[in-house]
């Protein structure tokens, strides 16, 4: 077997352990959390059917490649929970180790793709990142807001701390936008935001 067939390998076999990273997100029709490799695969599927919603042209292959890898890096770093403050706090300095890992398994070609793409999702400059980024935020919030809002509930989540999650990108998609805020809205009336 030639050296790159075995990088992409050991690449692709690595991927398989964000099958077991376990995020705060409850699935919908078991009474379980979602795994990295399923939340990855469900925004991905978000940006080819919500595409036409974005406010500005956006190249989707690339907002596709950005949502599939922009978690792989918590196969060393973990998930941090978005309104965990603490864990916030090191977040950007794990995964930034963990990208410089995992992403040099690969073959230098698509080792360096790799890790552009992480780096533009996380540096949020783009239009493509941006766009990525409103969807990794509305999948979980469908998702919750379709279990009675469970995981808010169970971290005890206010209102304005979903709005801050979620404003600064809220120029990407007027129309996006306007449902998470009636999602935020009917939560906080349904009680399962404070």
């Amino acid at each position: 077997m030639n050296s790159r067939l075995e990088k992409q390998l050991r690449f692709i076999l690595e991927l398989d352990k964000m099958k077991n990273l376990y995020r705060q997100t409850y699935v919908l029709h078991e009474n379980r959390k979602e795994n990295d490799a399923e939340h990855s695969w469900h925004i991905a599927v978000m940006a080819i059917l919500l595409s036409e919603y974005a406010n500005s042209d956006i190249d989707i292959p690339k907002v596709i490649k950005m949502l599939l890898l922009h978690d792989v890096v918590e196969i060393d770093a973990g998930d941090t929970y978005c309104y965990d403050d603490e864990g916030n706090a090191t977040k950007a300095e794990r995964e930034e180790k963990a990208a410089q890992r995992i992403f040099r398994l690969l073959p230098d070609d698509q080792s360096r793709e790799s890790y552009d793409l992480w780096r533009e999702f996380e540096d949020s400059m783009t239009s493509e990142a941006r766009f990525a980024a409103v969807l990794d935020r509305l999948q979980p919030l469908l998702l919750n807001y379709t279990r009675n809002g469970i995981s808010w509930q169970e971290h005890s989540i206010r209102k304005e701390q979903v709005l801050k999650r979620n404003e600064a990108y809220f120029n990407e998609s007027d129309e996006l936008a306007k449902l998470i805020c009636s999602l935020i809205d009917d939560a906080e009336t349904k009680g399962w935001l404070k």
